[in-house]
């Protein structure tokens, strides 16, 4: 990929089809999760995602959500999504995702994306493959991307999955914690942890861990920017101007949608090329690829 083609880069980029990524939970998790984003689950495909950010000029970070153990179902090959990203490589950057449950062995797995497949990272969503960050489950992925300098981008805060339905579905919120990642950060201080999404109902953790953590990041997937909390602007605006990253959560949040709001808020001009293109471009090592 060569950034300098590039006027964005969307950080969240959703990969579902039938049966994987969420599109494997039970179909009253979905119907819970379109009426909690109010939108319809549409899965894409990845010759569609890279034609749709083609288009647009901008630059995809994609992966699945492997949730094997919590429903049975196989994961999305993050093989496959290697592949097709590979035969996009002008807009789309791979990310994998193995269930920390999966453990030594997801580990050799990811070592092997990374080392064979082009993969540049790894997605983690805490709530709904029921692991806490700072339990150990998910030390061996994260050891071997702190080895290969490769991002881990974690779900925080709320999460659309379970929401209304008696018990949330089960899904544990407090596992998404930003502040659970101040403790990896420690254990894994050359790691480049990605939070996703503002971090609702814990925004100012996030802002704390970001601040204190000089390799975490946020990512402001998720949400409308109109929605932002003013205290996420205001250090978006500031102190975190090179810590945080434009990521939409497409499909259920377009990046017109994203970037049409964005625009609205009231930004410092040398700060928005950095949310929108030039602090990916450093965290996920694009620079080498110019």
């Amino acid at each position: 990929m060569d950034p300098t083609t590039l006027d964005a880069i969307d950080v969240h980029v959703h990969i579902e089809t039938d049966g994987h990524g969420h599109l494997s939970l039970p179909d009253d998790f979905l119907e819970a999760s379109a009426e909690h984003f109010g939108a319809d689950h549409r899965a894409p495909t990845l010759d569609e995602i890279a034609d749709y950010y083609r288009q647009r000029r901008i630059g995809a970070v994609v992966f699945t959500v492997d949730i094997e153990s919590a429903t049975g179902h196989p994961a999305l090959s993050n093989e496959e999504i290697a592949e097709a990203a590979a035969e996009h490589s002008d807009v789309l950057i791979p990310f994998a995702s193995i269930d920390p449950a999966k453990g030594a062995a997801g580990a050799r797995r990811f070592r092997e994306l990374v080392s064979r497949h082009g993969v540049r990272g790894i997605k983690f969503h805490p709530s709904i493959q029921d692991f806490a960050p700072n339990d150990g489950s998910a030390y061996p992925l994260l050891e071997v991307a702190q080895e290969l300098g490769v991002p881990a981008l974690f779900h925080t805060g709320q999460t659309g999955i379970g929401a209304g339905m008696p018990g949330g579905g089960g899904i544990k919120l407090g596992l998404s914690n930003p502040m659970l990642l101040d403790e990896v950060a420690v254990e894994f201080p050359e790691l480049t942890i990605i939070m996703a999404h503002p971090s609702f109902p814990w925004q100012d953790e996030a802002l704390a861990v970001a601040l204190h953590k000089p390799k975490v990041h946020i990512d402001l997937s998720g949400w409308s920017p109109k929605y932002f909390p003013p205290q996420l602007v205001r250090y978006a605006n500031s102190l975190l101007q090179d810590k945080v990253l434009f990521g939409s959560d497409y499909p259920l949040i377009t990046p017109d949608r994203w970037i049409s709001d964005f625009d609205k808020l009231d930004m410092k001009p040398h700060v928005r090329p950095k949310i929108m293109k030039d602090n990916a471009v450093r965290v996920l090592g694009l620079e080498e690829n110019k």
